[in-house]
């Protein structure tokens, strides 16, 4: 069963929205197992919604679209999926409540524009929005199901885990897919390709590997098709067994979770505590562990220590270290890292010192030189890394590297 994904706006278009809504809904369907053929995303133009709904028809069982529902007048697609269809629009009379209903409870005035909400394609279901005035819409047409919902993303969500899944589900006889996701760290893709070629070229025909990098990260996802689930989870479970064991030095995870939470449920499991001094990355480490929840039980806290009049007082860096060697160097970075575990008495910490850019750098020490220092109470590991001139790309990649070597240095450390 295939599904294609259509996003309607012009602020998508031009990069005033970021479209999260596709990559959500397209994990949904996946879990159900539901195949995304194809995902698009076109203006507000009646001809151009009315080419993607066609050709969507031929690729796809299943057309779901968002946005291009509201009240105003460039929010066209209910009419347009009315011209698609060939049919008029007519008052459903479940909607109008939901939208007298939402003025009510605001004590709000409602306009002319927020009735016409009301009107639908007179060949859908209408899908009543909970959260929202636009109804959402379902259509199943010569064998083919069209779901429209609003682009507002928390309504989408709403009305997709609350009717839409269930529906597809009770609708339709659909395959099971199972996935399993390995989190690698440290090894680049084509390294880790030549350590586990005979076992990927093992893999029966049910079965797909692929490898996803991203910033000295490799997550291998195994994905097993067919209408056997116990089966097929015990084949992904199997195969992704071969490869752990292939590779379990660069494995940080046997799940679909970001770095720093597998760090976070490492320490957790070890009772083990985390703290921070962080100068060029400016307190983004520790957003990537605090977003988590449960991450208190590991991490303390750390300092922004952007000034070296902070690296002195809070951190303990000794003024001549500054004066000697600079604020960005191996010397500095040290006492930093220790200065953080002795002062906020945790079993870990993290330093990281650079020159994030797009100034600031000399020709000893360009912009996108950074030195990272992670620690604990017997050994201290150090590294200096080169980055090039983009400020965000740099304390990005500052954070990651500085993950990878806490990672390392937890595996190392045995405890």
């Amino acid at each position: 069963m295939l599904a294609e994904i259509i996003t309607i706006g012009d602020e998508i278009l031009i990069g005033q929205v970021v479209d999260t809504n596709s990559a959500w809904m397209a994990a949904a369907l996946n879990d159900i197992g539901i195949r995304i053929k194809q995902i698009s995303s076109v203006s507000d133009d009646r001809q151009h919604i009315l080419t993607a709904l066609a050709e969507a028809a031929k690729r796809a069982d299943i057309i779901l679209v968002t946005g291009g529902l509201g009240p105003t007048k460039d929010d066209i697609t209910k009419n347009t999926l009315a011209e698609y269809f060939n049919v008029g629009l007519v008052e459903n009379q479940d909607a109008l409540d939901n939208v007298i209903n939402i003025f009510s409870r605001y004590n709000r005035h409602m306009l002319e524009v927020n009735r016409l909400q009301s009107q639908v394609p007179e060949n859908c279901e209408v899908i009543l929005n909970k959260n929202g005035t636009a109804p959402g819409m379902w259509f199943n047409v010569e064998g083919k199901i069209y779901v429209s919902m609003p682009g507002v993303p928390h309504e989408m969500m709403y009305m997709m885990e609350d009717e839409v899944i269930p529906k597809l589900k009770s609708s339709l006889k659909l395959p099971f897919i199972i996935h399993k996701t390995i989190l690698t760290v440290g090894e680049g893709e084509s390294f880790l390709a030549d350590r586990i070629a005979d076992i990927e070229d093992s893999l029966p025909s049910y079965i797909k590997l692929a490898y996803l990098p991203k910033l000295g990260q490799v997550r291998l996802r195994l994905s097993g098709y067919g209408e056997d689930e116990a089966f097929l989870k015990d084949k992904v479970e199997e195969y992704a067994a071969k490869i752990v064991e292939r590779v379990a030095n660069v494995v940080a995870a046997e799940e679909d979770i970001p770095i720093e939470k597998a760090i976070l449920n490492f320490m957790t499991e070890k009772g083990l505590t985390l703290s921070l001094a962080e100068s060029c990355t400016g307190g983004y480490i520790s957003h990537l562990f605090t977003q988590h929840a449960g991450s208190s039980k590991v991490f303390l806290g750390g300092v922004v220590s952007y000034s070296n009049q902070l690296k002195e007082s809070v951190l303990g860096v000794k003024k001549d270290t500054l004066e000697r060697y600079g604020a960005v160097s191996k010397e500095t970075v040290t006492e930093m890292v220790e200065g953080a575990l002795h002062n906020f008495k945790s079993d870990y910490a993290v330093a990281v010192t650079g020159i994030a850019g797009p100034d600031g750098g000399t020709r000893d020490k360009p912009v996108g030189t950074v030195w990272i220092a992670v620690a604990v109470t017997n050994k201290t590991l150090v590294k200096k890394l080169t980055f090039g001139s983009k400020r965000k790309q740099n304390i990005e990649r500052s954070a990651i590297s500085a993950l990878n070597m806490l990672n390392t240095l937890l595996r190392e450390s045995g405890k």
